[in-house]
């Protein structure tokens, strides 16, 4: 099941729990913008859990739900969708609209981190 098969909602939710790690039902609701309320949540919640999305593990009375597949795992699937859907699997196009967008963002620091990489990777592709 990928990142993008997952409803605005669903994505919301997986959202918060890659920043929380765990939270209960209670948690979420409090965690994402504009929530519905408690039993939708809840609902959602049992989607993603059969969906293979959660897990959960119960302290006390109460459940506490953290994402199946590890952050790096589903943070590279959502690239690999992003670069599909928007820039042709482009990277050089991808990376062309971030700096676009938030060039200004970017410090001294960020920019020799990415020239060191791209000078990396120069090295390593086959002449």
């Amino acid at each position: 099941m990928s990142y993008s098969s997952l409803s605005r909602r669903e994505r919301q939710i997986m959202e918060f729990l890659y920043k929380a790690q765990r939270a209960s039902v209670a948690e979420i609701l409090d965690g994402i913008p504009n929530p519905p309320g408690y039993s939708a949540v809840r609902a959602t919640v049992n989607i993603l859990e059969r969906k293979g999305q959660l897990s959960h593990v119960q302290e006390g009375k109460r459940y506490l739900y953290s994402p199946v597949t590890p952050r790096r795992q589903a943070m590279r699937g959502a690239v690999r969708q992003l670069l599909s859907t928007y820039f042709d699997n482009s990277v050089e196009k991808a990376v062309t609209a971030l700096v676009a967008l938030h060039g200004r963002d970017l410090s001294t620091e960020d920019i020799e981190r990415l020239e060191e990489l791209i000078r990396r990777k120069k090295k390593e592709a086959p002449s």
